[in-house]
């Protein structure tokens, strides 16, 4: 019951979507328009990065207030250490699920990694510095985000691995490797030198 519950917080908390919201507000359909994509990296290529900061923020805080609410409700029924950050994982991955597939969306959302971020920040925030460091490393060294992006996941799962000697924790972790391929039309892109580079994007927004 209590996985059922903290699955359930999870989805509800990643179907509050910024890029929905603030589309709303500006009455224009982010996914159907630019990159297509609801969410932060979209919503400033169309309206600014005022905008697409606020859009971040939504989609980082739903990750980091539903993970908070979990925490509260587990050391409630006194579920911690190895067993609390299962839980937290899973009530994470499950925000993501609700970014990626919200119903307010009819199933169609973003790609979910600002609620990733949210996570991190929720786990340590040594790490979640460390990754976001990562991050934006490898998304100038290589001019694309989405590596960036692969790298911070990857990283992410490294470092589950290396602290947590938690079977079901490992696997939680792993389970993140599923949003990886909701970057492949990223990837396919990138080898058909389709993708749009980081540093046209930032001239963009300059200009």
């Amino acid at each position: 019951m209590m996985l059922i519950i903290i699955c359930a917080i999870g989805y509800i908390f990643g179907c509050i979507h910024g890029s929905q919201i603030i589309g709303n507000y500006k009455n224009i359909n982010i996914k159907k328009s630019g990159s297509k994509n609801a969410g932060a990296s979209n919503t400033t290529m169309i309206l600014g990065w005022k905008y697409g900061v606020i859009v971040a923020l939504i989609d980082v805080f739903k990750a980091i207030f539903s993970i908070f609410i979990v925490s509260i409700l587990l050391n409630h029924y006194g579920i911690i250490n190895e067993a609390q950050i299962f839980y937290i994982y899973i009530n994470a991955f499950f925000v993501i699920i609700g970014h990626n597939y919200p119903i307010t969306m009819s199933f169609n959302g973003g790609k979910g990694t600002a609620s990733f971020i949210g996570l991190i920040l929720m786990i340590d925030w040594k790490i979640a510095f460390m990754g976001l460091c990562i991050l934006l490393l490898l998304s100038f060294a290589t001019d694309y985000f989405v590596i960036g992006t692969l790298s911070m996941y990857v990283s992410f799962i490294g470092y589950t691995w290396y602290v947590f000697d938690f079977l079901p924790v490992i696997i939680a972790c792993l389970l993140f490797t599923v949003f990886i391929m909701k970057h492949l039309e990223n990837y396919k892109r990138i080898i058909n030198k389709q993708e749009v580079r980081l540093s046209s994007f930032i001239r963009k927004q300059a200009s």
